[in-house]
Parts: structure tokens; C-alpha cells; sequence
């Protein structure tokens, strides 16, 4: 069982946290541990707040520990770094992404894929080598082993940049590895959310057109004429989805909700590749007729190691991609929870810490 760390560690530390599965946060002192040898500490600036964190929060996975404190995209300053750090000096300006840990040893963690190690440790709800729990980025600072901090590229904001280190890598890992990078091939986003509108423009970056799928014919406007997708496919309307058969090379499903995989698949050309992200509470059904018969592909991706997600920061750098942010002030973290399970945001919160986490 995972020791408490609310105060057996020596710094001091606040943030908002849930106790139990109504997911309502409220204030919360606990601890971290001393800046070790390996080891960065970090002053958090901004923190996005993700779809998987509400699914914690409330339980919906089935496995959180509470007391919980969330937040896995955090851009921040350092300021202490361990005798034995030498990527990074007091000052810089940095990001925590999904994981703080790993065995750092196995043969996953050696191809820098440290987020599919089997002893991988989350920046939250996960427990940390010394069997403590782990809390995240709604909170007024962290220490992060050296590996698992990223260089934040200078021309990116803190702020608008801080949800690329879940949602940007979660949508950019797969388009490497399933090689949907070719320009001028077809690339379909399923869902046109905090991690769907991420996937427009970085599929635009490597030269795809881009063919948002959605079921709200409010979704038109903002896919094209906002984000610069080349067209949309209203996925409710039976004869615009039919008009869309067999015309894609690739499908990025990021929808969170339980949905029907058949019509995404039938938008797919022979040797379509659908690639699921969304992490729905129940299982899909997934027909096999159109995998058979088209030659047709589905499969997941989980975030990216390392060495990845800082490509990936510094793609977006190049390519001037941030996320669409609703700014709030940590007070407004319950409204932003319920805003986010109606969806009802463009498209992704980001907590203002630094300038309004206070401790009380």
C-alpha cells in the first residue's frame, strides 16, 4: 500500500485536491520530497487540465487513490537542481508531462519509450519509488527526476504551450509510429476537442489534408475556417458520412465517450489505419467485416517516452502550434470540471497557478 505524503516529506507544498468520488477539489497541503542528486524542483506556472484527469477524479477508470490531485501538462521555472544535473540550471523554463518515473533500466525504457515501462510511475495517482503517492501540477510546485523533464522551446507560451505535453504528444506519437506523415495523404480527426484540435494542426504541419469527423454541425465552422481543416464530415447525417466512404488514409479517434467504431471504419480506403486515443469508460465494439475486407488497421497509442514528446515540443516550436486555451484562475476549477464534462470548452483549460494558487 502506498504511504501518505500529505506531511512526511520536508518541503512543503499546496494545491487542490479531491477526496472521494465526487471529484470536488478544495485545498490541500501536503509534501514533496528534498531536490535529490537526480532531481529538478520546479515553481509551477501554468497547469492544462486534461479529459483524463475528470475520469480520475470521479473514478471512472476504477483504480484512484484519494485523496487525488491531478495535472499532468505543466510549464514552470526551476529552481533547484541536484549535484548531478547538468541539462538544467535554476531559471530555465521547463515542462512536466505525463510521467515522473520509470525503471529507467528495462528494454522499453532504453528505446526511450519510458511510458510504456512496465514500473512506470504517473505524475499523479500513481505511487513513486520511496511508496509514496504522487501529486500533480495543481499544485504550487514539484520535484521531478532529471529524465522526465522536458526543455520548454523558447518561442512557445507557457500558457497556450503547457497542453501540448499531454495532448500534443498523445496525438503526434501516433502519427509517427503508424506513419501518418506522408504529405498529401488523407488524415481524418474523430472528435474535435482538447485533443482533436491539436491533431488538425499538427496533421497540417506535416502537409495532410485534413478532414475533421464530428457529430455537431456546430463543429463546421470552427474546424475550417478556425483551425484550417480542409473539410468536415458531419458524422450524424447518414448521407454526408456515405458521400465520406472509403476516401481516408487515416483516422485519429479522439473521442472519449463510448461510439461506434463501423462508420469511422467505413471512411477508411483499402489499408486504412484507425488509431484510438480516447479512453472511454466501457469497452467499444469493434466489427471485424470491414477489417477483413478492406485490409483495414486499428490500433492505440499512449502518450510518447521522452525523447518524443521533447521532438514533439519542438516541432510545435517550429511550426508555431499551440493549443486553444480557456485561461482560469484556480478558484474556477470545479466550474472548468463541469464546463469539461459537457464539453464546453475551446479547447483546452489551462490553470493559472502562479498567479492565483495561494495557500489557505
Amino acid at each position: 500500500m502506498a504511504k501518505r505524503a500529505e506531511n512526511e516529506q520536508p518541503q512543503k507544498a499546496f494545491g487542490w485536491a479531491a477526496r472521494d468520488p465526487s471529484g470536488i477539489l478544495s485545498p490541500f497541503h501536503f509534501s514533496r520530497r528534498e531536490n535529490g542528486d537526480d532531481d529538478v524542483t520546479v515553481k509551477i506556472h501554468y497547469c492544462g487540465i486534461c479529459h483524463s484527469d475528470l475520469h480520475s477524479l470521479k473514478n471512472e477508470w476504477g483504480f484512484t487513490k484519494y485523496p487525488i490531485l491531478p495535472g499532468h501538462e505543466i510549464v514552470g521555472f526551476v529552481t533547484a537542481v541536484g549535484s548531478s544535473v547538468h541539462k538544467f540550471k535554476v531559471g530555465d523554463r521547463v515542462g512536466v508531462g505525463v510521467i515522473v518515473g520509470s525503471c529507467q533500466t528495462c528494454d522499453i525504457c532504453e528505446q526511450s519509450l519510458e511510458n510504456y515501462c512496465p514500473n512506470v510511475i504517473f505524475t499523479y495517482n500513481s505511487t513513486d519509488h520511496d511508496g509514496t503517492n504522487t501529486y500533480g501540477g495543481y499544485s504550487d510546485m514539484i520535484v521531478v527526476h532529471q529524465r522526465f523533464v522536458l526543455q520548454f522551446p523558447e518561442n512557445l507560451p507557457s500558457d497556450a504551450g503547457a497542453p501540448l505535453l499531454c495532448a500534443g504528444i498523445t496525438v503526434y506519437s501516433p502519427m509517427k509510429y503508424y506513419g501518418m506523415t506522408e504529405p498529401g495523404k488523407h488524415l481524418g480527426v474523430a472528435g474535435l476537442g482538447g485533443l482533436g484540435h491539436i491533431a488538425v494542426k499538427i496533421g497540417k504541419a506535416f502537409g495532410l489534408k485534413v478532414t475533421v469527423i464530428s457529430t455537431s454541425p456546430k463543429k463546421e465552422d470552427e474546424a475550417i475556417n478556425k483551425l484550417g481543416a480542409d473539410a468536415f464530415v458531419l458524422s450524424s447525417d447518414p448521407a454526408k458520412l456515405k458521400a465520406a466512404v472509403n476516401t481516408m488514409d487515416y483516422i485519429i479517434d479522439t473521442i472519449a465517450a463510448v461510439h461506434p467504431l463501423a462508420p469511422l471504419l467505413s471512411l477508411l480506403k483499402m489499408d486504412g489505419k484507425l488509431v484510438t486515443l480516447g479512453l472511454p469508460e466501457k469497452p467499444l465494439e469493434l466489427p471485424i467485416f470491414p477489417l477483413v475486407l478492406g485490409r483495414k488497421l486499428v490500433g492505440g497509442s499512449d502518450i510518447g517516452g521522452m525523447k518524443e514528446t521533447q521532438e514533439m515540443l519542438d516541432f510545435c516550436a517550429k511550426h508555431n502550434i499551440t493549443a486553444d486555451i480557456e485561461l482560469i484562475s484556480v478558484d474556477n476549477i470545479n466550474m472548468a470540471m463541469e464546463r469539461l464534462a459537457e464539453s464546453d470548452v475551446k479547447y483546452r483549460f489551462v490553470i493559472d497557478i502562479a498567479n492565483s494558487l495561494s495557500p489557505s
